[in-house]
């Protein structure tokens, strides 16, 4: 095998650094470290033989096989040890000027057909490319922590950067066994871009006293299979972090309302709860674990109310035959009875518009999320709305957690929690894609491989159905009054004419 690059400098020794000299000299590439402080280097060396040697004593790695990357993994005492290197790959502070005076000090040392890259999570690869005399042999190179276990890069072209260098860094990615996808140069390229969706909606629902943070963390794991509710995730990202992503990406799109951040996480961020490394976020944390409040019990009712359905509820007769597996008395009347339990199943709408688009009794009306079939989720999700009565809101929880099934009771929402959510990641998506800022399948591999998603966020889209998700949007639109859920062209379209949300035109 011809490696792309034979021979690799890494310009910065903290985690990222260390993480991609690694998997380069693995790959088989000479490598040479350097940092402005000496000691980084001796330490970030001594981090990866380590790691080595814990792959070698696993019988993963034979002593050879060690002791030759070892003797490829250099350090470097001045920019003029690096002048053969035909890859150099900057790991150093989010800072552009930092970065752009870096780039102009290598094109001095380095040979003209060396390609320079940066690893740059949110600064534009453009705008870091004009200092430079060659800026068709700079682009984007963007892992993700830690290296060696998170299998994508993003491999991001600025303005004037050369295809043929894509192709190159492209190749260079699966020769150290990772996954490249290819991005235009804009903000959040591909990952951090399509995260929008999950986090800024989950704290819009927390913001509006929907439900609490874990209960939304329960939901979201629970109903759709996401590895990490929102407020865990946030946790372990920590806000010192994560909060300027948001920030940074929403100002860079000139305050797109889809981006919108919010003010709870700038209070947390003040306040230093930041997450799980200082032992609090929004869940306090004991020895390391998070110390998860305990969910209501269901409540105990003698007698259950009969039970009539809105004949506009999604998934109606699925959502009958549930009542009825359940032991639900069933109202069949063209209007519910003065003593029935009213159960609608709106897509986007909250339950008070329904109660008053129907004419129904709100005192006596519960809404259940229906977007995701009932058999394929841990959790069923009801919501009451400001006039609904105690003793009808306990009778619905009570009788759909007749079969053991998990069940949250939120707040009055369009949208519930997880349609919200859902929607806006799969919009956003969309949007990607209307946007060309990469193909179709780039994305859902990116997103499946740098967010661990359970599906990426187009085949989401398509499972729930791009017309029920367009539903969800049109109709959050109304409640909300917000152009935050306008659906974009890529979905509109796709889901007015039954198409696949990864269909590209011919």
């Amino acid at each position: 095998m011809t490696l792309a690059f034979s021979k690799v400098a890494i310009i910065g020794a903290g985690a990222m650094g260390r993480g991609i000299a690694q998997i380069a000299t693995q790959a088989g590439s000479q490598v040479w470290l350097y940092d402005t402080q000496a000691e980084a280097i001796a330490k970030a060396r001594n981090a990866v033989f380590q790691q080595w040697d814990k792959l070698q004593e696993k019988g993963r790695l034979s002593p050879e096989t060690v002791a030759d990357y070892k003797t490829r993994l250099l350090s470097a005492a001045s920019m003029q040890d690096l002048a053969e290197c035909e890859l150099v790959v900057e790991a150093i502070v989010e800072k552009i000027d930092i970065k752009k005076s870096l780039f102009t000090e290598l094109e001095k040392v380095l040979a003209p057909t060396a390609v320079l890259v940066t690893n740059t999570s949110s600064l534009s690869v453009t705008a870091i490319a004009a200092a430079l005399q060659r800026p068709s042999q700079f682009a984007g190179y963007h892992f993700f922590n830690p290296v060696p276990l998170m299998k994508v890069v993003e491999v991001i072209a600025g303005l004037k950067t050369d295809q043929a260098v894509c192709e190159r860094l492209s190749e260079f990615a699966r020769q150290m066994g990772h996954t490249p996808v290819q991005a235009q140069d804009t903000p959040g390229f591909i990952v951090n871009h399509a995260g929008r969706g999950y986090s800024t909606e989950a704290l819009r629902i927390l913001s509006e006293g929907i439900a609490d943070f874990a209960t939304i963390d329960r939901i979201l794991r629970d109903q759709v299979g996401f590895k990490l509710g929102p407020f865990e995730l946030f946790d372990l990202t920590a806000l010192d972090v994560s909060h300027h992503v948001i920030e940074a990406i929403y100002h860079q799109y000139y305050e797109e309302p889809r981006y919108r951040p919010n003010v709870i996480t700038a209070q947390r961020l003040a306040g230093g709860v930041v997450g799980k490394k200082v032992g609090e976020g929004f869940y306090k944390y004991v020895d390391g674990v998070a110390q998860v409040p305990a969910e209501p019990p269901v409540p105990v009712v003698d007698s259950l109310p009969p039970v009539w359905v809105s004949p506009r509820a999604a998934r109606r007769m699925e959502l009958l035959q549930l009542l009825k597996d359940l032991g639900a008395t069933l109202e069949t009347g063209a209007s519910p009875s003065p003593e029935a339990l009213t159960i609608v199943a709106p897509l986007g709408f909250d339950i008070t518009t329904v109660a008053v688009v129907e004419r129904l009794d709100p005192a006596r009306t519960v809404g259940i999320d229906m977007l995701v079939n009932d058999a394929a989720t841990k959790r069923r999700v009801l919501a009451t709305n400001p006039a609904t009565r105690t003793d009808m809101r306990d009778a619905a929880h009570a009788l759909f957690a007749r079969d053991g099934k998990a069940v949250s009771v939120i707040r009055d929402s369009g949208g519930f929690v997880t349609q919200r959510v859902v929607a806006t990641i799969v919009n956003i998506a969309s949007d990607i894609c209307q946007q060309r800022i990469c193909t179709p399948q780039d994305l859902e591999t990116a997103v499946t491989l740098g967010l661990a998603y359970p599906m990426g966020p187009l085949a989401m889209g398509n499972r729930f159905g791009p017309d029920s998700i367009l539903e969800v949007l049109f109709n959050l639109q109304t409640v909300y009054g917000d152009p935050r859920y306008r659906p974009s062209p890529w979905l509109r379209r796709r889901g007015a004419i039954g198409l696949s949300l990864m269909h590209t035109e011919a």
